[in-house]
């Protein structure tokens, strides 16, 4: 009997040895499983890649007490797969290396190395690690992502922040051109009525348009269409009524003036060319001396609705080349007539169709404008024009001036 005790008490002995021990087992993957998670949320609880890599030493220490542990992160995978398979291949022993990988891609390397105490690291090392990669990788990837994220909103930042000056530079220099156009029109006491309107197709553009009284009995007017848009064709339209402006006196005739305004712009090299017409009336006769660049055919608007047009000696636009001469015409305007100037931006105008507005629809309109003043004209003209379009977008600056001998 006593040696049957003796085997019993043996055997409950092994048995509770053996349960002590696998509870310490247990108690270990527990412990450590516990630290996994722990690890887990910190590295996700950040979004920046300095953090995220510095975390790795503790973390390697904490999980498989190496000494040292670090990220290698690789841009080209292509190029470094057979580097990993080679550090994979020294995976357990006094180092331990594991892939990481993210939503598909290769994020990089995690090595460990020298464990504390110079032991070696073991298979449960290795898949202890390999189980920690797998939520730094998916965080750095986040961190990358958010890196991206930050970049394009900083470079969106600059682009809102550079569109929003350029935008308010455009409206100044918007400004500035309107400056160099006529603020106040004729009033009704004169013997002539006069009227003119510019509309860009962007913020500046460089159509222009100019009238002013020379001396009590003669008034200058001017209208033409820079070969651009935007701030270049502003700057050598305000170039060239500064020049228009300075010169003009009562002396000269428009031919001699468009001279003297080329050549002055051809000297300069500006590179770009301006069509024009412009002319003098004569207040108390009705007589008006033109002269061409290169401009749109103008149009009389008789007081019973007929519309004549005025074909001018052709001249080259103004800074096409130096020492052109310029000739000019006289025609008489009756009391009643009205005579019209525009540019391209209304016979060009183009619908949904790319049918273009012409100049047989303006001689069409032009002809059911009888008793309407120059204002009036050009209000209903671009009414005509922009029903015409249908909501096509303008492509082209418009101008149009109206003069009527009253």
């Amino acid at each position: 009997m006593s040696v049957l005790y003796l085997i019993f008490g043996a055997a409950g002995l092994g048995a509770a040895a053996y349960l002590f021990v696998c509870n310490r087992r247990l108690t270990a993957k527990l412990r450590r499983a516990e630290m996994l998670f722990d690890l887990s949320t910190q590295v996700h609880s950040s979004l920046h890649k300095p953090e995220l890599i510095n975390s790795v030493n503790a973390a390697a220490k904490q999980l498989i007490f190496a000494e040292e542990a670090a990220v290698g992160l690789v841009d080209d995978w292509d190029s470094q797969d057979n580097e990993l398979t080679k550090t994979m291949a020294h995976s357990v022993g006094d180092k331990v290396s594991v892939p990481m990988l993210a939503r598909g891609r290769k994020v990089g390397v995690l090595e460990a190395t020298a464990k504390i105490g110079g032991a070696r690291f073991s298979r449960a090392d290795h898949e202890t690690l390999t189980q920690f990669a797998r939520p730094l990788a998916l965080a750095l990837d986040n961190a990358r992502l958010y890196e991206a994220l930050e970049e394009s909103v900083g470079e969106l930042q600059m682009a809102t922040a550079l569109k929003d000056r350029l935008e308010n530079e455009l409206q100044i220099a918007g400004s500035i051109q309107l400056s160099f156009l006529p603020t106040t029109m004729p009033s009704a006491n004169e013997p002539f009525d006069v009227c003119a309107l510019l509309k860009s197709a962007k913020e500046v553009g460089g159509d222009f348009y100019n009238f002013f009284k020379i001396d009590e009995e003669h008034l200058f007017f001017t209208l033409g269409d820079v070969s651009d848009k935007g701030i270049p064709a502003a700057l050598f339209m305000a170039m060239t009524l500064s020049l228009i402006k300075g010169k003009m006196n009562a002396k000269l005739s428009p031919g001699e003036l468009l001279e003297m305004v080329n050549d002055e712009l051809c000297t300069d090299n500006a590179q770009l060319f301006a069509t024009i017409i412009c002319g003098v009336l004569n207040i108390s006769t009705g007589e008006v001396v033109l002269s061409d660049g290169g401009h749109c055919t103008p149009y009389i608007v008789k007081a019973d609705g007929s519309v004549l047009p005025i074909k001018l000696p052709k001249g080259i636009p103004l800074g096409s080349f130096p020492e052109f001469t310029y000739r000019n015409q006289t025609i008489e305007l009756e009391h009643g007539d009205r005579f019209v100037l525009y540019t391209d931006g209304i016979t060009e105008a183009e619908n949904e169709r790319q049918e273009q507005y012409s100049t047989s629809r303006l001689q069409n309109f032009l002809s059911q404008t009888s008793g309407y003043s120059s204002a009036e004209i050009i209000d209903a003209l671009l009414m005509d024009v922009f029903m015409f379009a249908d909501g096509a977008p303008q492509s082209d600056d418009i101008a149009v001036l109206c003069l009527m001998r009253r």
